[in-house]
């Protein structure tokens, strides 16, 4: 796993580590990372022409200090500063090994040092930042942006809130961001891991006195761990048998994509029961489904067939016999995950007894929205909020309902009231069409019938959905169809990386 802590807890750790060391050697530590991964980006190094963007808190200074390390080893280096103050030690440091510092000479001029550049380093503003960048780091932030050169970033992109990745105004887009000691939250989920470009940790010491994470992010090693794996005694009552409510006369596709989630992500059996023309379509697909026509509003008893999960709501309809086998599924003692017509009948007229009935259940239960659905949920923010600060509102909801909360959308969020939320790190835009939604539920229901934690199946889940996307046509342009030949090759993928 990827860690990621708060500002707050790094500032804490970083006071303690500092106490015990001489003054100045986190900073140099951070500053040797910095310019070893500058040299890495440098076509050559002697001769090399870098500029440092630099502000007044502590990333300037380190931004100063990598700057000194590289011109000692032949980069010219121009370090342009805008702010009310210049870390002296750090200029002093540049000057002594052959750079130069100057003040940025404001956004009306255009900057020949940044569009003579081979490499530029964000260093205006720090992980204690709040809101978009203001004069004069905005324009330099902007005349870098239109420079050639890539640029690095010190900590994080400048602009961007270090803790949920919030981008208020403007702020600078990365190509690479050097990240000290742990990673921060802000830079795994979008808007604000949308302008870090690729991540690297530098390691400056403090780990010993960080608690644990706040966020996490999984590898592929750590998806390969969690997975079922069928024994040599495994029989498909062993490996779960999986209830899907999904899917109506209206959208009969969805019952067939979550049914064919289900089956390809490995459960042992899936039970469906919808109405007969939807009926008919899943067996037409997916023979191997054991299916019975069901009126929702007869269609409350999940048994017979050893049921171990339950997915509930793709396509099923909003009518008030929906909200009676919504409120009977829930009345279950089996894993629930809830999704799309489900979620909004949590919301609707008769949301308020169903969302107690969430939170009353002893069971687990996920809720999987997307942004909007989410803001409905909550009722008092709109989607626009959810998207910038996706985090926050998955954590709210979480605790609201009192169950794991997997928040859809350009990054997957999954939050539970206990513990760190996970971010899951695949996927692509491409996946933003209609039915991808239903095949993630089916994914996920196989997960938590075949035993699979709540929390651990909405993770791995997403994971092999995101996957899936990015597999089956080599970046070209998916459907939610797709997705199902897609899953296998996530599987095994995995499987082999783990």
């Amino acid at each position: 796993m990827l860690y990621a802590h708060t500002v707050d807890v790094v500032r804490e750790a970083e006071g303690a580590l500092m106490a015990r060391l001489p003054e100045g050697v986190l900073m140099r530590r951070a500053a040797t990372g910095l310019a070893t991964e500058c040299i890495r980006l440098l076509p050559a190094v002697y001769g090399a022409r870098v500029v440092l963007m630099v502000g007044s808190g502590d990333n300037g200074g380190d931004a100063l200090y990598a700057g000194a390390a590289l011109a000692r080893r032949g980069v010219a280096v121009r370090a342009l500063t805008a702010g009310s103050r210049v870390h002296q030690e750090g200029a002093a440091a540049l000057r002594a090994a052959g750079g130069r510092v100057r003040a940025f000479a404001g956004s009306d001029a255009d900057d020949s040092d940044l569009f003579g550049a081979d490499l530029i380093v964000d260093g205006l503003v720090g992980i204690g930042g709040r809101g978009g960048l203001r004069e004069p780091h905005a324009g330099l932030a902007a005349q870098a942006a239109n420079a050639p050169a890539p640029v690095v970033a010190v900590d994080l992109p400048s602009g961007i809130d270090a803790d949920t990745g919030e981008v208020a105004g403007y702020a600078v887009r990365a190509d690479v961001t050097v990240t000290f000691g742990t990673h921060k939250p802000g830079l795994f989920v979008d808007p604000g891991a949308d302008r870090a470009g690729a991540v690297r940790l530098v390691d400056i010491g403090i780990g010993p006195e960080l608690p644990g994470a706040s966020v996490l992010r999984p590898q592929p090693v750590d998806i390969a761990g969690l997975l079922p794996t069928p024994g040599a005694e495994a029989d498909k009552y062993r490996r779960g048998v999986l209830a899907v409510r999904a899917g109506s006369d209206r959208f009969r596709g969805a019952a067939v994509l979550a049914v064919g989630g289900a089956l390809r992500t490995g459960v042992g059996m899936v039970r469906y029961g919808g109405p007969e023309r939807v009926v008919d379509q899943v067996l037409a697909r997916w023979p191997e489904t054991v299916a019975a026509v069901l009126d929702p509003r007869q269609s409350t008893d999940l048994e017979p067939g050893r049921v171990a999960a339950v997915v509930v709501g793709p396509g099923r309809g909003t009518d008030p016999g929906d909200a009676d086998e919504l409120d009977a599924v829930l009345d279950s003692d089996v894993p629930v995950l809830v999704d799309a017509d489900g979620l909004t009948l949590m919301s609707g007229e008769t949301g308020r007894d169903l969302a107690d009935r969430v939170r009353e259940r002893s069971a687990p239960t996920l809720l999987t929205p997307h942004a909007g659905e989410l803001a409905r949920l909550l009722g008092d923010v709109t989607r626009e909020d959810v998207e910038v600060r996706r985090l926050e509102h998955a954590r709210r909801a979480a605790r609201s309902f009192g169950c794991a909360v997997l928040l859809k959308g350009s990054t997957t969020v999954i939050a539970h009231p206990d513990g760190p939320s996970v971010v899951n790190p695949t996927g692509t835009p491409l996946l933003a069409s209609a039915g991808t939604g239903d095949v993630l539920s089916g994914a996920v229901g196989a997960l938590l019938a075949s035993g699979v934690p709540v929390v651990e199946a909405a993770l791995c889940g997403a994971y092999l959905h995101g996957r899936a996307a990015e597999l089956v046509h080599g970046g070209a342009p998916v459907s939610a169809s797709d997705l199902l030949h897609g899953l296998p090759l996530a599987l095994a993928e995995v499987r082999a990386d783990g």
